[in-house]
């Protein structure tokens, strides 16, 4: 046997399935193989249902089968073995196969066939097809090893091509989180190099302003003449005017003199709504969303009303055909870090939004909205430093601001204010009575606020009312006007210019009849609505001054509101305002 080796001694029998129905022939196929050396086991099998059985049990290493069978012919066979049992080789063993029926047998899966003329062939053969059956399995298994190889090679290649696209995004992540961080870094960098220059700036100006109003103070005791007197006045005004300028700019550098205490913002707003409906004006709907229990706050009581009074402000400028304002209160505990440094820090918040429906802000304007003296209003339409003023404010307030915005749709600022630590309930607000006239001498000149942001209207009107007696306070703004008052509201009488930026003189008027009712109002216009001046405690045309001044009409209407001069009690509805009975109005 050269073709193929034999199997080694002590190996299991060869198990042989034979189709053969002649006697003879089994002993002498038998015989063959035992003579050759190898060790079998027959099962023989001679009907068509017996072979079926056996071969659908698959158990046989090896099939020889006759060709010519009494119940079918071996071409049957062959079409049965290789249905139930394909991988086991079959030789046909029978001698009347010829060499075309041969073949035909080969074509039709047969492994080899032998003639029983030269059975000495018989083991060379079953060795053989062994052999290439053997062959054929190792061959299929390296080919079903091959694909699942190729299968799992994919496989670990989408999970390393998984595994380097998340540690990818991982990266970019962490290279974007840097960038972020980096630039709220050199934001807060910038901002505070701004705050530290403001503030000395403040400080330094403060200075040269504590001089100049002093010496004002000390020549007027030395100067008689009317003129004199009242460039005095005009140069006080100005004094005034610095101070307010750089008390924006201390709180922008989080400098400011602050009195937090427990407030419910829920009532501060509830408070604000006639003031907000006069200010925004009758094209402009307000709607408010109070959170019922809403946290109290701690924060200046004072300054809050005036920081929402001004984002009110800017929303309405942002509307210019109308739209929607809504305030809103929340609380709020924040867990994530801040993205830029006007953000509060993580912890419990009050938290009060104003939103508008106007045109938004956009990306370029919105990395600059914190930055004093930046603004987009035409040129004596702002003065830059509002935002700038809630940034100062609730950082040195312990709290932060954040800014959403889409441009072309609206905006909504919203200001996260500290959370009372206790459940400290906060103090109702008690009018604290102030008795101006206790605080004056019979011979004090009668006191005039003129509200004005034109700075020439104003030092016309001022010069009238200083040479006919009064004692003159001045403001360029409806905001600054309220300050002065917070600070001082031992005033006679307002003289409001109606159209102003921000604050226009009704909603300025509105304020203080809600406050001071005691201080008398005067308008003076050159286009006003008349009607919205009506609303103000039923003022009419007596208490209006047309641009130009046309003879005496101001001094007039000013002489007869102020006179007989009654006793003055204010009461100021917030915190407590200080009385003075002299000094310039700061604002």
């Amino acid at each position: 046997m050269t073709d193929a080796a034999a199997p080694e001694d002590g190996a299991a029998p060869l198990r042989i399935l034979l189709l053969e129905d002649s006697d003879l022939d089994t002993e002498l196929l038998t015989a063959v193989l035992e003579d050759a050396g190898l060790a079998v086991a027959i099962e023989r099998v001679i009907t068509r249902g017996a072979f079926a059985a056996a071969t659908a049990r698959r158990c046989h290493d090896i099939i020889l089968a006759d060709y010519v069978l009494p119940t079918f012919d071996g071409m049957g066979a062959l079409a049965t073995a290789r249905e139930n049992c394909p991988e086991v080789p079959f030789v046909f063993v029978s001698g009347t196969l010829g060499e075309d029926v041969a073949v035909e047998a080969l074509k039709h899966g047969a492994t080899d066939y032998v003639t029983k003329q030269r059975l000495d062939r018989l083991p060379r053969v079953i060795l053989r097809a062994l052999a290439e059956a053997r062959a054929h399995l190792r061959r299929r298994a390296a080919e079903q090893a091959l694909r699942d190889l190729n299968e799992s090679l994919e496989q670990r290649v989408a999970v390393r091509t998984r595994e380097l696209a998340e540690a990818n995004a991982a990266l970019q992540h962490q290279i974007a989180e840097r960038e972020r961080i980096e630039d709220a870094l050199h934001q807060a960098q910038r901002l505070e190099a701004v705050g530290q220059l403001t503030s000395g700036v403040a400080h330094d100006f403060n200075n040269l302003l504590t001089v100049i109003a002093g010496n004002i103070e000390f020549l007027e005791r030395a100067v008689s003449d009317d003129r004199s007197k009242r460039r005095l006045d005009m140069m006080r005004g100005a004094a005034d005017r610095g101070a307010r300028l750089t008390a924006q700019l201390l709180a922008f550098s989080r400098r400011q003199k602050l009195a937090p205490v427990p407030v419910q913002l829920n009532q501060t707003v509830a408070s604000m709504r006639d003031l907000l409906q006069s200010s925004m004006g009758g094209s402009i709907r307000i709607e408010m969303t109070l959170q019922p229990d809403l946290w109290p706050a701690l924060v200046d009581a004072t300054q809050i009303e005036l920081i929402i009074l001004n984002l009110a402000i800017n929303a309405r400028d942002a509307m210019a055909v109308g739209g929607c304002l809504t305030i809103e209160t929340a609380n709020l505990r924040l867990e994530a870090e801040p993205a830029r440094p006007e953000e509060p820090n993580p912890g419990d918040y009050a938290m009060v939004a104003v939103s508008d429906t106007g045109t938004g802000i956009a990306p370029d304007v919105l990395a600059r909205v914190f930055e004093p003296f930046f603004t987009t209003k035409e040129v004596g339409k702002g003065s830059g430093l509002g935002l700038a003023q809630v940034y100062g404010f609730v950082k040195q307030s312990g709290g932060g601001v954040r800014i959403d915005t889409v441009p072309g749709e609206g905006t909504s600022v919203r200001v996260y204010l500290p959370r009372v630590a206790a459940d400290v309930a906060p103090p109702a607000p008690r009018p604290v009575a102030i008795d101006c006239a206790r605080l004056r001498h019979a011979s004090d000149k009668r006191v005039v606020l003129v509200v004005d942001d034109d700075s020439a209207v104003r030092d016309i009107t001022t010069t009238r009312l200083g040479e006919a007696g009064y004692a003159i306070r001045e403001a360029g703004s409806g905001l600054a006007a309220i300050q002065a008052l917070e600070t001082d509201p031992c005033v006679d009488l307002a003289v409001l210019d109606f159209a102003m930026p921000g604050m226009n003189g009704a909603e300025v008027a509105a304020v203080i009849r809600s406050r001071w009712p005691a201080i008398q109002i005067l308008f003076v216009t050159g286009y006003a609505d008349h009607t919205a001046i009506a609303r103000i405690d039923g003022g009419g045309e007596d208490r209006v001054v047309q641009k130009p001044f046309r003879g005496e009409d101001l001094e007039r209407k000013v002489a007869s509101m102020l006179e007989p001069r009654p006793r003055l009690a204010l009461v100021s509805g917030g915190a407590e305002a200080p009385a003075r009975t002299a000094g310039p109005v700061r604002g």
